[in-house]
């Protein structure tokens, strides 16, 4: 299983960026995807996650600035940050609750991480 993100990039502030995240290789569900962050020096925090049925969850300081949806069927991610600040500067890490195949649980797979840089 492999996890490919893109979107991170260089963006000034107040404007947006989308990310996305595509799951691939050989596996049988995908449970729920989502996204995560971590600046220099500060732990790893969760942005928003969204299960395969579509229930979604933010971190406080993205209401209403970010918004996570899933395609199921190409196991794609995607995460729309609006009005960004310069405190969203980060890595973005992406990651996945997948069954590989039936009757096996599910395992946590994370991406590479893809830079956002937010200058003022």
């Amino acid at each position: 299983v492999q996890l490919q993100a893109s979107g991170g990039g260089l963006v000034q502030a107040g404007g947006c960026l989308r990310l996305s995240c595509a799951a691939s290789g050989n596996f049988v569900q995908v449970f729920n995807m989502a996204w995560y962050r971590q600046a220099p020096g500060k732990e790893r925090e969760l942005v928003a996650s969204v299960t395969a049925n579509g229930a979604t969850k933010y971190d406080v300081s993205m209401l209403g600035r970010a918004f996570i949806s899933m395609d199921n069927d190409k196991k794609i991610v995607y995460l729309q940050m609006n009005t960004l600040t310069p405190d969203d500067t980060a890595v973005y890490y992406c990651n996945a609750d997948i069954r590989r195949s039936w009757g096996r649980d599910s395992n946590l797979y994370w991406g590479p991480g893809t830079q956002v840089t937010v200058s003022s």
